[in-house]
């Protein structure tokens, strides 16, 4: 069903003729980020996953690549928007969705208000994560949107227990960062 046709742009059937309904293409779309996390895994990276979508359509995907791009910044996320904005010159993405498998950290809420994201839509919520950590943990994408001049509608807990799965299961191996 996936066809990968080069990193970060995919083609595959579109959930539009398959599901009805705004809550199942998030459960769709958000599956793809979850097993993007996963992918991130099987190639040495922290269980992270972005997919970007515009008009029902997926337009770019990225996983976490910190360890193998030798970059503490390459976060799912942060990564998608940073190759989106690089490879396509579109720097405004107020009519795009972003899905993330885990609630995005700080660092990658404020790149989603400088590109003037549309939505984000996200699995486990940052205070899960937290939990995992051994951590108390805080809302990252509302101190960060709460206290911005402009920010994305928000969704989250989309697949929270699929994206919890992933987590705790790296996690319980691995320190973060």
């Amino acid at each position: 069903m996936k066809k990968w046709t080069r990193p970060g742009f995919i083609t595959f059937q579109e959930p539009t003729k398959l599901l009805r309904g705004a809550i199942m293409k998030d459960e769709f779309y958000m599956q793809m980020a979850i097993d993007l996390s996963k992918k991130a895994v099987e190639n040495g990276n922290e269980p992270f996953g972005a997919v970007l979508v515009k008009d029902d359509k997926v337009v770019f995907t990225n996983e976490n690549q910190i360890y193998t791009r030798h970059d503490p910044t390459f976060h799912a996320e942060m990564g998608l928007i940073r190759r989106f904005v690089e490879e396509t010159g579109i720097s405004d993405l107020h009519g795009y969705t972003l899905y993330s498998s885990c609630e995005p950290c700080f660092m990658c809420s404020g790149a989603m208000v400088w590109v003037n994201l549309g939505r984000l839509v996200y699995g486990a919520g940052n205070d899960d994560l937290e939990k995992i950590l051994g951590n108390d943990g805080i809302s990252t994408t509302k101190a960060v949107f709460e206290n911005s001049f402009r920010s994305p509608k928000v969704k989250g807990g989309v697949l929270r227990e699929e994206s919890l799965e992933v987590l705790k299961s790296y996690f319980s191996n691995h320190n973060k960062g």
